[in-house]
């Protein structure tokens, strides 16, 4: 990917995309302090000019507070307008913390206020065919850890929680743009959207994906030619909804994104497997499982690519 040439050819799909499509007058963002919603703001405002875009800040009590540091940060270089709502109150009001506190309890009793947490895959990935489960770490206020495999429906519980920040943040993304005749930009790159890792009707509630069609590694190439201040494309990526940092490696794909995105470029556009093996220095039997998790992935995905099913198709 050139950038030079990429940016002008986003830039021209976003203005066709607000002014003409939606006819909308700009753009809102939610500015989550990482580097693809750093680089989906520097692309409107090169669309659409800084005086059409509004970036929101949307922190609650469990964010990591770099966050919303490096979103200002890099609000200010673009010299954007931001908005910042802090969600806590709205989380509270659906008992998000309390419920879930109550599920992770089962598990720690001893968990309390006081402690941060974290969910995590295995990442022996590259090393045996195995099963992805979810694991539970917590950390008590002296900084000692503990880590349990967590069972399925907890696990479910603790993600319907986790979500509604998500789905929350999406409705004040809303809210300021439909009072400013604006469109909602969404921010997943192609590596999360094969793989399936953004949420219905939060992070995926957009009304248009600028850089869906670009892999994670494709992002930085575009965040360091615009300019996206250093902290941010330093930061590991990472989800930000546990109170316990954890990395979207960690969390969610097992691998870093400069191997992922190789391999999710192999699998879709099928490469044989031992002509993958030889030029990632990799043996077949991990492609093999590699391979295998995306597909397990795509596929338990599969919904969040489509409109929703009816009678009608």
């Amino acid at each position: 990917m050139d950038p030079s040439l990429e940016i002008p050819k986003i830039s021209g799909f976003i203005q066709e995309m607000c002014l003409k499509r939606f006819k909308r007058k700009g753009a809102v963002i939610g500015l989550s302090g990482g580097i693809d919603s750093a680089v989906v703001a520097e692309l409107c405002v090169h669309a659409l000019g800084k005086d059409r875009v509004i970036g929101l800040l949307l922190p609650e009590k469990e964010s990591n507070p770099v966050s919303l540091e490096y979103g200002r940060r890099h609000a200010a270089k673009m010299g954007i307008e931001t908005i910042t709502v802090d969600i806590t109150e709205n989380l509270e009001s659906f008992q998000a913390y309390h419920r879930r506190n109550h599920v992770i309890r089962k598990v720690f009793p001893e968990f309390t206020d006081g402690y941060r947490f974290h969910v995590t895959l295995p990442q022996n990935l590259l090393e045996r065919d195995r099963l992805n489960y979810y694991s539970i770490t917590i950390e008590d206020p002296h900084g000692n850890r503990q880590k349990k495999r967590l069972p399925g429906i907890d696990w479910r519980k603790i993600s319907a929680c986790q979500n509604m920040k998500q789905r929350i943040r999406m409705i004040q993304l809303y809210y300021h743009a439909e009072q400013n005749n604006y469109i909602v930009a969404g921010t997943t790159n192609k590596t999360e959207l094969i793989q399936g890792f953004y949420l219905k009707f939060g992070d995926g509630g957009v009304d248009f994906e600028p850089i869906a069609h670009l892999y994670k590694t494709q992002i930085y190439a575009l965040a360091r030619h615009l300019g996206v201040i250093d902290e941010i494309i330093n930061r590991p990526p990472s989800p930000d909804t546990y109170s316990l940092p954890v990395t979207d490696k960690e969390f969610y794909f097992c691998l870093d994104y400069e191997l992922l995105d190789l391999l999710l470029y192999a699998y879709e556009n099928n490469v044989p497997i031992d002509q993958a093996a030889r030029q990632l220095d990799l043996k077949a039997n991990q492609i093999k499982w590699i391979f295998k998790d995306i597909r397990a992935k795509e596929q338990a995905s599969w919904h969040l690519r489509e409109t929703p099913p009816s009678l009608t198709e």
